[in-house]
């Protein structure tokens, strides 16, 4: 199980630890689980709150045959898109949440955040992609400043120590100076939400890792970072900092195609104790972005796997019926 937990921890900005050669081995013994909660009503839009806020604004849109525009400066801006920075961008999952951003243009104006300008050439150097480093608050200002929603896929990354050899013994791991779990997901992540508040951001979407119910827990004792303690902290920063959320715990993260099954939601860690522990990227990504879509989806927090990809199982498609079924808030 624990190979499915750093399957977690390893998705992140390639800028912030080499992760080539020992992020493979690390999969034989590590595991996080990450997933995601929300809930849908039975329009998409929940009447009961003010229709500015993003999920009746997005829902509203996709109801709508109309499209409307304004000229500004002889250049036509489309005023239904929504702004959205994701975080992280340079990671695995990252990478996906930001390409699917780009290709869903009608809907949403895309940005990410990476933190060196190698990352940023890694994924394609587009003016769009900025550089910032989450630990300095006035350095990811700019990437922030006029969004609508934020989606947050940082995390600090355990290192595996040189001479460690996983095929006869445990790895021992560390963390690099200034980048310890404590810097990283917990003043790292106060610092985007801290920002994103500031600037008016009506949403934010965090993905954070399942086991965080367990203090115990053996990816706490990774290089002494208590990496699910601080992520919780974050957590719980985010679900008091009244910005509406979606904290997304997903499980074990698989390099599957999307799309090609049915995804589970728990919460309280229970989904550790069965089979269905794991869940492909895309399909991670995908929930982050229909999270945006759906006001049913702010305010909840949940564990997120998948059931295989092979058998009788139906694909999850419906996502305000997939979002309705989910009622936990922290």
């Amino acid at each position: 199980m624990l190979a499915i937990v750093l399957g977690c921890l390893l998705d992140v900005d390639a800028g912030m630890a080499d992760l080539a050669g020992g992020a493979l081995l690390l999969m034989g013994y590590g595991l996080l689980l990450m997933l995601f909660c929300s809930y849908t009503l039975a329009d998409g839009i929940d009447r009961t709150r003010p229709s500015s806020t993003l999920g009746a604004f997005m829902n509203e849109r996709r109801g709508s045959r109309r499209i409307c525009a304004v000229s500004v400066s002889a250049t036509m801006v489309d005023v239904n898109k929504i702004t959205v920075l994701v975080t992280g961008a340079a990671g695995r999952t990252g990478q996906i949440v930001y390409k699917k951003l780009k290709e869903r243009s009608d809907l949403f104006t895309g940005r990410g955040l990476v933190r060196s300008a190698e990352t940023k050439k890694q994924i394609g150097g587009a003016d769009d992609v900025f550089v910032g480093d989450i630990r300095d608050a006035d350095s990811i200002a700019p990437a922030i400043q006029g969004i609508d929603a934020l989606i947050i896929l940082t995390s600090a990354v355990p290192k595996m120590k040189p001479g460690s050899d996983p095929s006869k013994e445990r790895p021992e791991f560390y963390f690099e100076d200034g980048a310890y779990p404590e810097q990283v997901d917990w003043i790292g992540q106060k610092n985007q939400i801290d920002a994103a508040k500031a600037s008016g951001v009506k949403q934010i979407v965090l993905v954070g890792s399942m086991g965080g119910t367990n203090p115990n827990h053996p990816l706490n004792s990774l290089g002494n970072g208590n990496i699910l303690i601080w992520k919780r902290k974050a957590e719980q920063y985010l679900a008091d900092s009244g910005i509406p959320y979606t904290i997304i715990r997903a499980g074990g993260l698989l390099d599957k195609e999307g799309g090609v099954r049915e995804l589970i939601v728990g919460k309280d860690d229970e989904l550790l104790q069965t089979e269905t522990r794991t869940v492909p990227r895309a399909d991670v990504a995908e929930v982050c972005i229909k999270a945006l879509q759906f006001e049913a989806a702010q305010f909840k927090a949940f564990d997120l796997a998948s059931k295989p990809d092979e058998g009788t199982y139906v694909p999850t498609k419906d996502f305000k019926a997939f979002f309705s079924r989910i009622t936990t808030r922290f």
